[in-house]
């Protein structure tokens, strides 16, 4: 991992998180290379090396709509926390990935869904409006207010980008604690609502997948959808 002092941007260290500016480090003007991405065997874990945004004190957050090259199905994952509930690889920038926050959202769909992909393009920014609650904000930002400028604190701040799948694999790090599925449009609207991530499902409508689609089939037990087409659905 790169250290903080060889990076070239403003990085702030304050109460142990580092906070930047979101609009002076990501460099989305450079051409992506999915070529320099190394896979790995083990995913990165803990929050010490994650940065958060300095203006809204909000966590940077990156990830992948997975798409097939159809257009019409995107890749959801189960929730490591939660594993009835389905959303989209994501995961915290570090300080390392501040430069180009594709390699956070690269790395994360790979470790959390075993996928790789040409990223298409970035779309925009949505907020986890789950807002910090002030017991939390005294615990993570000593003597922060709960407001900032009169809005409260968001959870997250999710920088989301289009991938194209070139490749599924069989293994990946999070095998064992994430399951994987393709959804259409209807499909990943109905899991995301079910899971209550209005933010995930405001990046789903920003995408290019096709949404005009059939009706969902759930089971008549529970709101568990059934696949409509299993045999296609290749892992």
């Amino acid at each position: 991992m790169t250290e903080v002092a060889n990076l070239n941007v403003d990085l702030e260290k304050v109460d142990g998180k580092y906070f930047i500016d979101p609009s002076e480090c990501d460099q989305v003007e450079k051409k992506d290379n999915q070529l320099q991405f190394k896979k790995t065997t083990e995913s990165r874990e803990g929050r010490s090396t994650q940065v958060y945004n300095k203006k809204t004190y909000a966590r940077l957050v990156a990830g992948c709509l997975a798409l097939n090259d159809q257009y019409d199905k995107v890749l959801m994952i189960s929730s490591s926390k939660h594993k009835d509930k389905w959303i989209f690889p994501k995961g915290g920038i570090e300080f390392d990935e501040i430069e180009d926050f594709r390699q956070t959202a690269r790395r994360e769909t790979w470790e959390e869904a075993g996928v790789t992909g040409k990223i298409i393009r970035s779309l925009p920014v949505v907020e986890d409006h789950r807002f910090l609650k002030k017991k939390k904000v005294d615990k993570h930002f000593k003597g922060i207010d709960l407001t900032v400028d009169g809005d409260h604190i968001p959870r997250s701040e999710f920088y989301f980008y289009e991938m194209l799948v070139t490749e599924l694999s069989q293994e990946w790090p999070e095998m064992h604690r994430r399951q994987r599925k393709w959804c259409t449009y209807e499909e990943a609207k109905h899991e995301l609502i079910r899971a209550e991530r209005p933010e995930l499902l405001s990046a789903l409508n920003e995408s290019r997948i096709a949404k005009d689609v059939r009706e969902v089939r759930l089971d008549e037990h529970s709101s568990k959808i059934l696949d409509a087409r299993p045999e296609e659905d290749d892992y």
